[in-house]
């Protein structure tokens, strides 16, 4: 299948264009909206870089998004619009609405997608997924993310959206796309702010369980963890470690959205999954701010 790729930031030079090149698809071009950047990252990757993204929508079946997520919807429904497939980066968008249209017009036009949700796509997580969904008894989970992207070594730390939305709307996904699988949907939660993006999340699944997650994006580096855990019947169980090479994820990824095209079936972490994900913190966002 051939992929454009939309992003010349961080993520799509060391993520996404990598990670199409290195799966059984064509990464057969990148647009961005800075022409210099975008024949920068077009060089670097070997590809042709595109002047206009309808050029590129011309050229391709499936487009790659690398791009902040208000950045993103807008673009990829004219996309879907055009029948072409969609590998997307979370969330899907900030807005609810904008979501919804997002897989509406998706749908409409017999568009597939596949929503990076990245440790879902590694063997490690989805091995543990697995286990723990075959196990009866949990009750909980215990969610422990703090980052300090703020660092002068991070590359997160002049993402303008991060710093505006913080952990909830870049982490928060991540959450839900670990916990869900295996606690269920989430029914009714409870959202705290904290200091700084700090945000403190009691959801409650429709099995029952209960997740509680302290997230921040900026915290005090000493203070760094990430740590996932059920709890139940059966003891205390740690998820895998973060992901080391997101790259490896998104070439899974790729393959998974042509594979969801040839058979005609929705991939589980599509759009239907990525909405819900907006749905969810987005009733958080309103809880923060009531």
């Amino acid at each position: 299948m051939r992929f454009g790729l939309v992003g010349t930031g961080h993520w799509a030079r060391v993520t996404h264009g990598p990670g199409i090149k290195a799966s059984a698809q064509e990464l057969v071009g990148v647009w961005g909206r800075d022409p210099e950047k975008t024949a920068a990252m077009a060089e670097g990757l070997g590809v042709p870089s595109f002047s206009s993204y309808a050029s590129m929508l011309e050229a391709v079946d499936a487009v790659a998004f690398a791009v902040p997520p208000d950045v993103q919807a807008p673009a990829a429904i004219q996309a879907a619009r055009a029948g072409k497939h969609l590998l997307l980066d979370k969330p899907v968008a900030l807005d609810a609405e904008v979501a919804a249209e997002l897989r509406d017009v998706a749908h409409a036009n017999a568009v597939r997608s596949v929503v990076f949700f990245t440790a879902r796509f590694t063997p490690e997580l989805r091995e543990w997924l697995a286990t723990q969904q075959a196990i009866d008894g949990w009750r909980g989970a215990w969610v422990r993310w703090v980052v300090a992207n703020q660092r002068p070594d991070s590359p997160y730390k002049d993402s303008a959206w991060r710093q505006r939305e913080g952990a909830l709307w870049d982490i928060g996904p991540h959450l839900l796309a670990t916990v869900i699988p295996v606690a269920g949907d989430v029914t009714s939660l409870k959202a705290v702010a904290g200091q700084g993006d700090a945000v403190f999340l009691t959801l409650t699944h429709d099995s029952g369980m209960v997740t509680s997650a302290t997230l921040s994006l900026f915290g005090p580096p000493a203070a760094y963890i990430w740590s996932t855990q059920l709890w139940g019947d059966a003891g205390v169980t740690d998820a895998p470690a973060p992901v080391d090479e997101p790259q490896v994820a998104l070439a899974v990824a790729a393959d998974e959205l042509a594979r969801s095209v040839a058979d005609g079936v929705e991939h589980p972490l599509g759009l239907d999954f990525g909405v819900r994900v907006v749905e969810i913190l987005a009733e958080a966002t309103r809880r923060l701010r009531s």
